[in-house]
């Protein structure tokens, strides 16, 4: 096994249950009373979700969600026809520059609810799961302050960052004196070039279900060449 990420050790336990206790959005009462999985669970028997965001832009304190995708899966399988997607009316304006990017148009998102709408549905499919991302701030952030802006309450949970782990796993793999002399440098930890690296079909990026199907991949194959199965999910979540 190897234990690429350093970071503080959080028990989101304890965590999840205060905020049971002192949140006011019943939404995020029922959510955070799901709970967690404890810090020494094996990875083989964790329930992940990953999560992917379309927004408007990349400042979470001025942008909003567009579009969001999720699908359930753990370590051998991908539950696709659990998947969910939902397309979300922006808390801000739709610029040209984002359409490009993820072609969510106006057209796309006429009639679709507001997040608050959603947020019930939505939370109840990641509660007591461990959320899987590829870039933690965005998810995570976005969420958060989204949230506070529409209600004055923000939510936090545990996540699994693939791209942390691929940033760690290539500087690991360019240590050494070998490395040093051969000039090695880290590759690309975007989604799509990490995927290469196992194998992994290339998929069209920018599509919030795609995406997080895409992550939920990457996860199983990162853990399967540079982890263990009883690997404790303490060491990789955040």
């Amino acid at each position: 096994m190897h234990n690429f990420i350093n970071k503080e050790i959080l028990n989101w336990n304890a965590y999840l249950r205060l905020q049971a206790r002192h949140c006011k959005d019943q939404r995020l009462t029922q959510f955070y009373k799901a709970g967690t999985y404890n810090d020494d669970t094996p990875l083989k028997d964790i329930e992940f979700v990953a999560l992917d965001f379309e927004t408007t832009g990349l400042d979470p304190k001025q942008n909003s969600i567009i579009s969001i995708g999720l699908v359930p899966f753990n370590l051998n399988r991908v539950f696709c026809s659990k998947a969910k997607k939902w397309y979300i009316t922006p808390q801000d304006k739709l610029e040209e520059e984002s359409i490009i990017i993820h072609g969510i148009t106006h057209s796309d998102l006429k009639g679709a609810p507001d997040l608050l709408r959603i947020l019930g549905p939505f939370l109840e499919q990641i509660a007591g799961k461990v959320v899987v991302v590829h870039y933690r701030n965005i998810e995570r952030a976005f969420l958060d302050l989204n949230l506070r802006a529409l209600i004055d309450e923000g939510v936090i949970f545990p996540v699994i960052d693939t791209m942390q782990i691929e940033a760690a796993i290539q500087s690991k793999q360019c240590e050494g004196f070998l490395s040093w002399l051969k000039r090695k440098k880290p590759g690309s930890i975007r989604l799509g070039n990490s995927r290469l690296r196992y194998n992994l079909p290339t998929y069209q990026p920018h599509d919030a279900l795609t995406d997080a199907i895409a992550t939920a991949e990457l996860l199983q194959a990162q853990v399967l060449y540079h982890y263990d199965p009883e690997t404790p999910i303490k060491d990789l979540w955040l």
